[in-house]
Order: structure tokens, then C-alpha cells, then sequence
């Protein structure tokens, strides 16, 4: 009786073709899997430039930026420059994190609920975070606020920045440094910089000459992927914390993609190839190309100089 079976060769030619379309397959799937993060990545923007708009209507006010990355969010602060935390903190009852704000109350606004403000920085959310770079989990943290609650070694922290204006350091003076000076309105400065979300700042939207369309609210931040995971390079004291280079960009140097062994530390950027995303202060998300021209670029970064540009 014959019986039929396949040869060594075309068992080879088999295994081959398949390999073949293994290895064109695979860049395609690799490719639907950043599409579908960039767009998780636009999406997180979209919610905080909701947010944001939702917060100015309520308040008349844009979210300040807080103080100082060494003071964290305290619900019993309210908002404004009274608010010693970041603009992500001031959000949260805007993002459906009412109970986590609150969380760091405890009804007394000259003094800081230090374990429970520490808890609050330790509680990681998705829409601060850009799948295509790291995952919603705690991190080393190298510089914690302590200012106002317990110093921790890690941290909740976020790929996100605001827009502090045409500026290359993002200089976090002119904060009261302590609730009792707040109380008494002492030690406020008004942030010479023309950005929209600054250190105890309370810019309304009517203050955005420009027009909304036309300036950054809130922008991917530059990280270098040899240290997503350390706490180093403007990225060391979390996410809630107050006016810091973690949370708050300037648009003086271009947005660059994140590259290993690049040192720029206070720049707009992304892991994404060939653009990254802002939401404008009309909340429209778009994304811009690392290419785009610097003057641009830095005029996209000023409320209210009177340049309009495209960025098409």
C-alpha cells in the first residue's frame, strides 16, 4: 500500500513561507498597536483639555500650576494660586476623581493631612499616563514633596506637561512657602512668563489673546527611555506635586522625540515617531510635527503676542 508524506524539502519551503509572512506581518501588527496607543495617548489630552475648560467655567480660571515640586496637593487648599499642589491635582474633581481629591482633606486648611496627602501621590491614574511610553504604577522618586506631607521613596507620576510659555527652565519662584503666609496673601509674585497653567497662576480664558485654537494648554513631555523607569531629568517628584519641570514645560527649545542619551530636559516631547500631541486651550487635540518650525513653535507657546501661525 502507498502511503503519501511530505519531503524534508517542502516541509523547509513550508516552514519558510511561513516565515516569510510571519516577518511581514509582524510590523503591521506592531504598527496597529502604536496607532491604537497614540490614540489612547490623544484621548488622555482630550479628557485634560475637557477638564480644564470645564474647571475655567466653574472657577474663571485656568488650574495654576501650584508652588513648588516640593509641596503636594491638599483639598482643604481649594483652587487657585491658594493651591499649593500641580494643575493635574486640581483636575481631579474634573476627571471623576472627586474621591481621591478629597481624600487628602481633613478640614483644616492651615494644616496638612501629611499621611493622606502622601497616599493621594501614591495612586497612579491612566489619563496621566502615554501607553506608548510607561505603564500606571508607582516609580522612584528622587525628589518627593515634603513640604506638606510625608517624603516617599516612589511616587505616582505622569507624561504630561502644561505650557508655561516661551521659556527653556521653568522657574518655580514666587510661591508664599507655608499655608500660614497664603492665609495672609503674602509671598505671591506674579510669574513673569506667557504661558497659560503657571506657578499660582489664575489666567481666565479671556486672557488667551491669541485664541484658543492657537495656543498650547497641555503637551506631551521629552523623556530620555534609558530612564523611564528612575526618578532623574525633571521627572523626580510626581505627579501631583506643584510648579515643576515634571509637570510644566516651556516652548523655547523644539519638542524632540524621546532618544536615549539626549539631555534636554525641560522640552515638549513624546515616544511617538513623527509628531507629538497638545491640546490647545479650545481643547481640540492635535498632533505636531517634532519638524515644526521653532518661531512656530514658540509663538504656539505664547498666550497673548499676538502671532498667529499655522502648524499644518
Amino acid at each position: 500500500m502507498k502511503k503519501n508524506a511530505f519531503t524534508l524539502v517542502e516541509l523547509l519551503v513550508v516552514i519558510a513561507i511561513i516565515g516569510m509572512l510571519v516577518g511581514l506581518l509582524l510590523p503591521a501588527v506592531q504598527q496597529a498597536r502604536e496607532a491604537a496607543r497614540q490614540m489612547q495617548c490623544s484621548n488622555n489630552l482630550k479628557q485634560l483639555g475637557l477638564a480644564s475648560l470645564n474647571y475655567e467655567s466653574q472657577i474663571q480660571s485656568f488650574p495654576s500650576a501650584g508652588w513648588m515640586g516640593s509641596w503636594a496637593g491638599d483639598a482643604d487648599r481649594g483652587f487657585g494660586k491658594q493651591q499649593p499642589g500641580g494643575w493635574t491635582f486640581s483636575l481631579l474633581p474634573f476627571l471623576e476623581q472627586n474621591a481621591l481629591f478629597q481624600s487628602t482633606s481633613n478640614n483644616n486648611p492651615s494644616t496638612p493631612a501629611k499621611a493622606e496627602i502622601t497616599r493621594a501621590n501614591q495612586t497612579p491614574l491612566p489619563v496621566f499616563h502615554c501607553p506608548s511610553r510607561r505603564t500606571p504604577k508607582l516609580y522612584q522618586a528622587g525628589n518627593p514633596p515634603k513640604s506638606n506631607c510625608n517624603s516617599a521613596s516612589e511616587l505616582a507620576k505622569g507624561d504630561y506637561a502644561s505650557n508655561f510659555g516661551e521659556t527653556a527652565a521653568v522657574n518655580t519662584s514666587g510661591y508664599p512657602g507655608s499655608y500660614d503666609k497664603a492665609d495672609k496673601n503674602e509671598g505671591f509674585v506674579n510669574q513673569d512668563y506667557n504661558g497659560v497653567i503657571l506657578s499660582t497662576s489664575e489666567i481666565s480664558i479671556g486672557e488667551i489673546r491669541d485664541g484658543t485654537s492657537n495656543t498650547y494648554l497641555i503637551g506631551e513631555k521629552f523623556r530620555r527611555p534609558e530612564v523611564y523607569e528612575l526618578s532623574c531629568c525633571c521627572d523626580d517628584s510626581g505627579v501631583f506635586c506643584g510648579a515643576d519641570p515634571d509637570n510644566c514645560r516651556g516652548t523655547e527649545l523644539a519638542p524632540s522625540q524621546d532618544r536615549n542619551g539626549y539631555n534636554a530636559r525641560q522640552q515638549f516631547g513624546s515616544a511617538h515617531a513623527g509628531t507629538l500631541g497638545f491640546v490647545f486651550c479650545d481643547g481640540s487635540v492635535q498632533r505636531i510635527s517634532y519638524s515644526i518650525d521653532l518661531e512656530a513653535h514658540q509663538h504656539l507657546g505664547n498666550r497673548a503676542d499676538g502671532e498667529i501661525v499655522s502648524y499644518q
